[in-house]
């Protein structure tokens, strides 16, 4: 129901001589009892034309107060955001309310609006927290830093409130970016407005259009730079002490550190690798798999359609054969792939409930970036240690194309499954200590340089780590049965179709005899270039249909230390698993998607053979 005032606001901003003073803010930083304060009764809220968003404004004093939703930038991406901008565009005055214990993420929509040449006066919100997590801000040189006022608040006692509404006439322009102000010029020069100028810049494609301006492309380029200019001012400004500081607040900080935060990390990944790589991989799915779906479900399957068709026939083979849509697939997807699907995302929705996840995104972020990623990546290089198929999937999370393509490319080549691994730590240990200290070093090498590599040939650049750091908690087991479940559901429904896809396909090359010709094919690859047994093509080919297929089929050889080595590596590095090239498709392009698949199979048999020679040499 609208409260009428005796200002109407037409969103026309025909304010009859009043100031457009403008509260903006990220979501749930306060803005409403600063609005309410400063309106009182005097309020109106009507519908934002061409949206579903509502708007409220009043008055104050020779004020118009309008209030917008909650957002992280001025931008385009949905209605609220849209709303943000336009009302932004046309204010005299913002007053941004700013959450004092989150000063990277809010100061970095501060800076937004000081380069668009807006006046601002700062609330530094929530300043009852700061004293509880232990921080210590220093608010005169962030105040010079920026070059607007900054006042101390506590919204919810009232604290500061009064002096913001006798200081609102010290707002001020403040301290833009120099990189930007210089890209700025050409436009201010067409008399576009600065405000615009920015955002056309930033490539807002409304704003682009409404000037007759080009997108720019420079949208990465502008984050970036703001992105480091507020970490730069985080840094000189912001003190963390434990001194009234909580357990909670001090363990969170540890895991920040490198010096703490490594060796607590590496302890986390041994113990999710025990339960999801050793627990699950291998106890749980030897049950599922091996007991339940293999020896009991399959037999079952088998014998009722055997009454009515034919194994050997080409719709029986289709149905039921060895790479069967009724005795491959299923067993895969249930007996294989849902363990471990679930024993992912409990891990997982253990660390987000935690808060523990967006740490581990923090402490990986600069060893990422270096390779074309940020610390988000670490989600799917941990999952990817359970299951690709999974880890693709996740690669969507990652805000650039460039990084999606990278991540992909990385995790698929290098990071084995667990069932993968399992059989590789098998192996590695009869080869001696030495030999598995080689495998390890030559993958993260081989991790570092193509990510390197690929970061140096994609266009443009991958976008900066901003994330939310929650704080540490014991997580809820409601949350995480209901996240899990959720997640596991969506992977089911995602990739039954993908593994029936590919059982139909593998099965019509069985039945026709072209993975017999395949495996003529590789052969010379495998005896002159890798050094190994022509038998050993078979192992690839099993190793497109399954990894650990593929690895596992080295008890069937007889090879030297030197060879089983070399095949190790090979094997692991060489193209994932049918079902995790039915993801790539798609998720990726086709042509993406073909890169990276031809590419894990010529970069795994060239480092391959020159494994072999450097070991020959030696």
């Amino acid at each position: 129901m609208k409260n009428h005032s005796e200002v109407k606001t037409n969103f026309n901003y025909n304010t009859n001589g009043l100031t457009k003073l403008v509260l903006v803010g990220n979501p749930n930083v306060g803005k409403s009892v600063f609005f309410n304060s400063l309106t009182n009764l005097y309020v109106d809220v009507s519908n934002f034309p061409g949206t579903t968003v509502d708007i409220s404004s009043g008055k104050f004093e020779n004020y118009l107060v309008l209030d917008t939703p909650g957002v992280y930038g001025v931008s385009s991406f949905n209605d609220e955001e849209k709303v943000a901008r336009d009302i932004i565009i046309n204010a005299d005055i913002i007053l941004n309310v700013v959450d004092a214990t989150n000063l990277q993420r809010d100061l970095f929509l501060t800076q937004q609006l000081i380069d668009m040449g807006k006046k601002v006066i700062i609330a530094l919100n929530m300043m009852d927290e700061v004293k509880k997590k232990g921080l210590k801000i220093d608010v005169d040189e962030l105040s010079n830093q920026l070059g607007v006022p900054v006042i101390l608040t506590i919204a919810s006692k009232n604290y500061g409130i009064d002096k913001i509404k006798r200081e609102l006439t010290k707002a001020s322009e403040g301290k833009s970016i120099n990189d930007i102000k210089q890209l700025l010029i050409p436009y201010l020069n067409k008399n576009i407005l600065k405000a615009e100028a920015v955002l056309i810049l930033e490539d807002d494609p409304i704003i682009s259009k409404r000037n007759n301006e080009k997108i720019t492309n420079m949208r990465d380029y502008i984050y970036r730079k703001r992105r480091d200019h507020i970490d730069k001012i985080v840094d000189k400004i912001l003190l963390e002490t434990n001194k009234g500081a909580s357990i909670n607040t001090i363990i969170g900080r540890l895991m920040l550190k490198p010096i703490t935060g490594i060796p607590m990390l590496i302890i986390v990944l041994l113990a999710t690798f025990l339960f999801i790589g050793v627990f699950i991989g291998q106890i749980i799915i030897k049950i599922t798999e091996i007991e339940i779906m293999t020896n009991w479900f399959a037999p079952i399957i088998i014998s009722l359609f055997e009454k009515i068709i034919s194994r050997q026939s080409f719709v029986g083979s289709i149905i039921i054969g060895e790479f069967g849509i009724f005795t491959m697939a299923p067993i895969y997807v249930i007996g294989l792939l849902l363990p471990l699907i679930i024993g992912f995302y409990l891990v997982l929705s253990i660390f987000e409930d935690s808060g523990y996840l967006p740490r581990i995104a923090v402490l990986s972020d600069k060893f990422l970036t270096g390779i074309g990623l940020n610390g988000r990546a670490i989600i799917p290089i941990i999952l990817a240690f359970g299951c690709f198929t999974v880890a693709a999937m996740t690669t969507r999370l990652l805000g650039s194309k460039r990084e999606r393509i990278i991540a992909t490319a990385l995790l698929g080549l290098t990071i084995p499954c667990s069932a993968q691994m399992g059989v590789v730590v098998g192996k590695l240990a009869s080869l001696g200590l030495l030999y598995s200290i080689f495998y390890f070093v030559i993958l993260i090498l081989i991790f570092g340089v193509v990510g390197k590599i690929l970061n140096k040939l994609l266009p443009q650049q991958s976008m900066s780590l901003l994330l939310d750091l929650p704080p540490i908690r014991i997580p809820k087991i409601k949350n995480i049965y209901k996240k899990t479940y959720i997640k596991s559901k969506m992977f089911l429904l995602e990739a039954t179709p993908l593994f029936v896809l590919g059982a139909l396909l593998i099965s019509i090359l069985k039945y026709f005899g072209i993975l017999d010709q395949i495996q003529q094919l590789i052969a010379p690859i495998t005896v002159w270039w890798l050094r190994l047994p022509k038998e050993t093509a078979n192992i690839f080919i099993m190793g497109i249909v399954r990894r650990d297929f593929g690895t596992a089929g080295l008890n069937n050889l007889i090879l030297s230390n030197q060879q089983l080595f070399v095949a190790l590596i090979t094997l692991t590095l060489f193209v994932p698993c049918i079902a995790s090239i039915m993801v790539i498709f798609k998720e990726r392009t086709k042509i993406e998607a073909l890169s990276i698949w031809f590419g894990s199979m010529i970069t795994a048999f060239f480092i391959g053979g020159i494994i072999t020679r450097v070991l020959d040499f030696f």
